[in-house]
């Protein structure tokens, strides 16, 4: 079971969120992002590598200078540093997307919203030792519920995300990394800032 559920939190970490957004997007709702066909894969790799590759490199010299014990940073206070590191990063990334790049507006917007759910864990997490798997994954789950009503093929992605939240959550709990009120006070948070942030941002 705690394989399993090693595997899961594996594969839907929080870092990969962008990722998997631009490629949900991209076969769903295409108009979006406006991003074409041809396009998605070079796009979800660069996405990929700004999002994800670069934090975990980071995290890999925090780990080497010992700023971190391991990359499961087990205690709230261990978490402090990297997650501000991290929120630099996508804060960065998103004014590059935003002034630099020739995506879609709608694109960029989305790029300032997962920096925004990025900076609502590093915050919390001066408090708490708050579930950024939850507070990732209810934001997904945010992001997407707004947007059903533009496209009706997103109900059944969304559908299956929030299956996959449900899942997520309880892996975090079965390997105990996590107590429930920090898996419900990331779910609050990340339903807030994604769903809150759709309607203000689009």
């Amino acid at each position: 079971m705690k394989t399993a559920a090693k595997i899961v939190s594996f594969i839907f970490h929080p870092l990969l969120l962008a990722t998997y957004l631009v490629l949900m997007f991209g076969i769903f709702f295409p108009s979006m992002l406006m991003i074409q066909p041809r396009q998605l894969l070079v796009v979800t790799t660069f996405v990929f590598g700004f999002t994800f590759v670069i934090p975990v490199i980071n995290l890999l010299f925090l780990k080497k200078w010992g700023s971190i014990g391991s990359f499961q940073m087990h205690s709230q206070k261990e978490r402090i540093y990297p997650f501000v590191f991290i929120c630099g990063i996508y804060v960065l990334v998103s004014v590059l997307f935003f002034y630099r790049l020739p995506f879609h507006s709608h694109f960029n917007k989305l790029m300032v919203l997962i920096t925004l759910l990025v900076a609502a864990s590093t915050v919390l997490t001066f408090f708490i030792k708050v579930s950024v798997h939850s507070l990732a994954m209810c934001g997904w789950v945010g992001i997407m519920l707004p947007l059903i009503q533009f496209s009706p093929n997103l109900l059944v992605p969304t559908a299956v995300v929030i299956v996959l939240t449900g899942v997520v959550i309880s892996s975090r709990l079965i390997l105990n990394v996590h107590t429930p009120k920090e898996t419900w006070v990331g779910c609050l948070a990340g339903l807030l800032v994604g769903y809150g942030g759709m309607i203000v941002l689009f």
